[in-house]
């Protein structure tokens, strides 16, 4: 199934980082969710296994730095 997000999410792709989710394909209970997600800096659209996506920080929602995330950031730098 696939289902496009009214209102794109920001997320952290792990290797590729941060963007926009546009959208999800779910084939089922036997696979992982998949992130459509187009990536800020390379503008690259991916589409990111569940277990390599992250939530972005959010203080209003008292959401910190992920340590993924933070090291996902230092690989690619």
């Amino acid at each position: 199934m696939f289902t496009q997000l009214d209102t794109p999410i920001p997320l952290h792709v792990l290797g590729k980082g941060d963007g926009y989710a546009l959208a999800v394909i779910d084939y089922g209970q036997e696979h992982n969710i998949l992130w459509v997600t187009a990536i800020d800096e390379t503008g690259e659209i991916w589409c990111a296994p569940n277990p390599q996506v992250r939530m972005q920080a959010n203080w209003s929602m008292s959401r910190g730095k992920s340590l993924a995330v933070a090291a996902s950031k230092e690989t690619i730098a």
